[in-house]
Formats: C-alpha cells, sequence, structure tokens
C-alpha cells in the first residue's frame, strides 16, 4: 500500500519547447525557422512573412499530434522560479511570493513581435500570469480512491471501478483533430453517479438512508434551478501600464477610472500628431489613480508608478509650456536655447575672440574656417576632420585654405591635403592645432572642459549650417556675421547691451570685411529671416533677431 501511495503522489517534470524565428544573417531578407524538439530540423524561408507562417504551422502541428496536459505533472513554469512574469524586486522590495494553482494547463506563450512561440505544461495560475499565454487544452482533475466508507467501517473495502482503472473510466482528454484555438477551454465532461456498491448499504442506518433518499430526490431540482439562473455577466478587465485591473478592486469609481485612463492612453498612441497638454493631463490623471490604487491594495511598486507619473506630467507640462513660448510659472515668455547656461555663453564669446585675435590668415573664408577648426580641437589641441566637414561649409577654395594653414604652421594634418579632403566618417583624418595643445607651462587659452566643447562646436555648426543660410547660398561673410549677431545680444534679442546696438568697426573686424560692405550682408541676413527691423547708421547697427534664431543665441550679461 505504501509503495503505491508514493507512486501515485509522485509529480513528472512539466513538458515545454520552443518554436523560434530568427533572420540567417545581417542584411539579408531570408529566415530560419527553429524548433527545440530533437526531432524537428530548422528550415530557411525567404522572408519574415512567410516564415512566421510556417512557425504557426509547425506549431499547431505538435499540438494536433501531441499528448494532452497530465493532471500529476510538476508547472514548469515554477521549476524555473517563475521568472517570467514575477517581477525583479527593488532595492528596498522583497520579491513577491508565488504560489502555483488551478488544474494543468498546455499553454503557448510569445511575445509581442512573433518571434518566438513557448508551449508550456503549467498551472492556470501561472498562465494566468502570462500577459500573452493562450490555453490550449487543460488536463482532467486527478481521482481520488474513496476510502471513506472503509476508515467508518473499520476495515479496508475495495476500491471502485472507476478508481482502480481511471484509464478505462473515462478516455484521456486530446486536442481538437482540426488544430488549436489559442482561446479553446476543454468542455467539462459530465461525470457520471455510480450506483453504491452492494456490500457498501449495511453501513447506513434508517435515518441516514432517509436523508441520503431525499437528498437525491431534491437533487435535480436544484441542478435544474441553477441550470435556469441566468449567468451572471463579468465585467470588462482593464488595462493600463501594463497591468491588469482587478474587477474586484473597491470603489468602483476607481475601477472605471483605471480601466478609462487605459483606454484614453491607447488612443493618445493611435494619435498622428502629439498634444502634449493632453498627454500632461493623462499622466496627472495616472497619478492619482494610482495614489487610490496604492492605498485601497498596500502595494509599494503602485505607488512608485503613481510617483513616476507625477514627474511625467510636470515635464511634459513643461515641455508644453516651453512650445508655445510660455515660461513653467506663467510670467512670460521663454526661449530653450542650445547653450542653456550664461557660463556657456561666455565660452562662446571667448572663442570668437581668441579666433579674431589670433588669426593665421586674411579673409571671410579663412576666418570662418579657423572657426571651426579651433572648435573641433579647442579643448586638448587635437581632434577628429573629414571631407564633409570642409565641403559643407561655403569656401571658395577649401583645399588651397587647409594648405595655407598647413604651410604656415598653425596646423598639422596626418597625410596629406588630397586625403583629408577624400576622407570619410568611418576612416577620420587627425589633425592638431599646435597653438591650442596645452603642456606642463601652459594650460592653453580655453578653460572649458571636454564635455562642453562638443556642445560649443555643435552650437557653431547649427549656426553656420542654418537652413536658410544654406538655402540662400550665402558666403562665408554672411555666416560670420550670423555668428557675430548671436552673440552679441540682450535677453530679449535686440541688437547689444540693453538693446543699444552695435558697432559696425567691430563687426567689419570679425567679418574680415570693409565696413561698406555691411549693409549688403545685413540685407542677406534680413531676407534670410535672421534679422528685424534692422537700421543701419555710421556707426552702430540697431534691431533684434528673429524668433526663429533665438534657440541659437547667446545674450550678453545684464
Amino acid at each position: 500500500m505504501g509503495v503505491e501511495a508514493q507512486a501515485t503522489n509522485e509529480r513528472v517534470a512539466g513538458r515545454t519547447w520552443t518554436v523560434r524565428l530568427d533572420p540567417v544573417g545581417r542584411g539579408r531578407a531570408d529566415v530560419r525557422v527553429s524548433c527545440s524538439r530533437p526531432a524537428c530540423a530548422a528550415q530557411v524561408l525567404s522572408s519574415a512573412a512567410v516564415g512566421r507562417t510556417a512557425a504557426v504551422e509547425h506549431l499547431k502541428a505538435h499540438l494536433r499530434v501531441g499528448p494532452a496536459p497530465r493532471p500529476t505533472a510538476y508547472c514548469v513554469c515554477r521549476a524555473e522560479e517563475c521568472h517570467t512574469h514575477i517581477r525583479p524586486a527593488g532595492p528596498r522590495e522583497r520579491p513577491a511570493p508565488w504560489r502555483c494553482g488551478g488544474a494543468i494547463v498546455l499553454a503557448v506563450v510569445t511575445d509581442r513581435e512573433g518571434r518566438w512561440w513557448r508551449v508550456m505544461e503549467c498551472c492556470a495560475r501561472c498562465a494566468a500570469a502570462h500577459p500573452t499565454a493562450k490555453v490550449v487544452a487543460t488536463a482532467p482533475a486527478p481521482d481520488r480512491p474513496a476510502t471513506g466508507d472503509a476508515h467508518r467501517s473499520g476495515g479496508t473495502a475495495p476500491a471502485p471501478a472507476a478508481s482502480r482503472a481511471p484509464s478505462a473510466a473515462a478516455p484521456a482528454t486530446t486536442l481538437s483533430s482540426i488544430g488549436p484555438h489559442f482561446s479553446h477551454r476543454a468542455p467539462e465532461t459530465a461525470v457520471p453517479q455510480q450506483a453504491p456498491a452492494s456490500g457498501s448499504a449495511p453501513a447506513f442506518g434508517a435515518a441516514q438512508a432517509s436523508r441520503a433518499a431525499q437528498a437525491s430526490r431534491s437533487a435535480p431540482a436544484s441542478r435544474t434551478a441553477r441550470q435556469a439562473r441566468p449567468a451572471r455577466q463579468r465585467g470588462r478587465r482593464g488595462r493600463i501600464a501594463q497591468r491588469f485591473v482587478p474587477h474586484e478592486l473597491r470603489p468602483i469609481a476607481l475601477r472605471d477610472e483605471l480601466t478609462e485612463l487605459g483606454e484614453l492612453f491607447r488612443a493618445y498612441q493611435q494619435r498622428a500628431e502629439p498634444d502634449l497638454a493632453v498627454l500632461a493631463d493623462l499622466h496627472a490623471r495616472k497619478a492619482k489613480a494610482f495614489f487610490a490604487w496604492a492605498e485601497a491594495t498596500g502595494e509599494t511598486a503602485l505607488r512608485l508608478d503613481a510617483q513616476r507619473a507625477e514627474q511625467a506630467a510636470a515635464t511634459v507640462r513643461r515641455q508644453h509650456l516651453h512650445r508655445i513660448g510660455q515660461a513653467p510659472d506663467g510670467e512670460g515668455p521663454v526661449v530653450a536655447r542650445l547653450l542653456t547656461a550664461s557660463a556657456q555663453w561666455d565660452h562662446a564669446r571667448a572663442v570668437l575672440a581668441q579666433v579674431a585675435d589670433h588669426a593665421p590668415l586674411p579673409g571671410p573664408d579663412a576666418r570662418l574656417l579657423v572657426v571651426m577648426l579651433t572648435l573641433r580641437t579647442a579643448q586638448s589641441g587635437v581632434g577628429n576632420l573629414v571631407g564633409q566637414d570642409l565641403k559643407g561649409l561655403p569656401l571658395r577654395e577649401p583645399e588651397q585654405l587647409v594648405g595655407q594653414l598647413v604651410e604656415s604652421g598653425w596646423l598639422s594634418i596626418a597625410g596629406t591635403v588630397d586625403e583629408l579632403i577624400a576622407s570619410r566618417p568611418e576612416c577620420p583624418t587627425r589633425i592638431t592645432v599646435p597653438s591650442l595643445t596645452p603642456d606642463d607651462g601652459d594650460p592653453g587659452p580655453f578653460t572649458f572642459g571636454k564635455k562642453l566643447r562638443p556642445r560649443l562646436s555643435g552650437w557653431a555648426q547649427r549656426v553656420v549650417g542654418d537652413k536658410k543660410l544654406r538655402k540662400a547660398k550665402t558666403e562665408a561673410e554672411v555666416r560670420l556675421l550670423a555668428l557675430a549677431l548671436s552673440t552679441g545680444i540682450d535677453a530679449d534679442g535686440r541688437l547689444g547691451a540693453q538693446g543699444r546696438g552695435i558697432e559696425l568697426e567691430a563687426l567689419a573686424s570679425w567679418c574680415a570685411v570693409d565696413p561698406g560692405e555691411l549693409p549688403e550682408l545685413v540685407d542677406r541676413l534680413t531676407t534670410a529671416d535672421w534679422l528685424a527691423e534692422a537700421v543701419v547708421t555710421d556707426t552702430l547697427l540697431t534691431g533684434r533677431l528673429t524668433e526663429r534664431v533665438l534657440p541659437l543665441t547667446c545674450p550678453l550679461p545684464r
């Protein structure tokens, strides 16, 4: 008897296998379909769509001919510590305990991109915990030996025929012959009532027999009444932020709010154009609802999600106000500048002043090239350059200019000028500016760090490569004037300190042109929507920069 009980209680390991869809190689359209079953050979198909269809058909073929889930199987998800659906604990949280339960089912789990399909023989609770799991078949409940009469009679009674041979009494559950339906549930099989054995009748007394007869007469009527009663309609199950809203969550208004928010977020993702004001309101409502959910359930993870939703609402609302030109506190307009701090603006002016004082060659083309090379090598005196960097500048003869800079000793390059012009991003040319290289006795002319240097270089590229300046095919002197004006305005965009204007002599010296040429350059910038209300006098240039270019400006200190 002890050996039979031990064999009955032994749990067998749950089965699992995976069908995968993988690319054959980089840059190729064909895919490989493989199955973890030993007898299945991989096959290569022409496209991902064809491979996905073949993978699904292969999985269905396995499910059609494979055995049904076994009632005595051990949950394979539990054997793998349920790591695929239990969230890892945070630094101040303990991992959530998980208890397997319910009937053993055969479930199919897949990823959202349709790259793999995994079949698991697991418990119903683990299958329900996987968001993408679909139940294919359910194992029948295991039969238990009827030992109650034997205990009451004080001896051992023979087991009924159904418990001695379960395979003969009820056939094993098999899968549908027409293929698996992932939402299919096995129909419940009616179990016929067994007549009591002849040896067990004397064990009942007269009163017990009377009560049993009365119960047997009333049982059909009660079953009929239950069948006639209409089934209770279960409410819809909402989903928000990868979480399912429990149907039993109370208050009902909170459950409905979470369900509605999930639908609103999914609808927002389908919008053709973003609306940051609407998104900020959704995040604010989500934060409030998640705080209430955390209070109702006591889950720390919900409270953390609510805090993140609050931060997201504040960030999105600030972005919306910046986009429409308002300050977060409602005091006035604000400009989201590429260089955000006054120290960065001072460093940008310092670079332009350094180039104006130490330009190795005359002319606006050489001045513009020296500005860009200085910003590329400002921090260490060494940088990388490719041919496109030079071809993107409005230079009339870039090869000749680079050669003159090398001959003057201001620039040193690895290789020849032709190799520099032909170099590509995957193989840049090393350049060195000796006057910017720091040593033990001279730290160099600039004090900013290596993290600020690419920001300054990117700012100058944005100004010089402005779309409207490129479309108008403006020359180097116009781009230099744009750089000078972007660093010589007040906080409101007016030219000069407190809007008093900029001296023409300083602008002409910086642009390497005669003062008489400045009115034409100002007209070119006005046409390119850089300047507005520009007035050129004998000594000053007054006006303001347009709102379009204010993000590229570096205001003067007050």
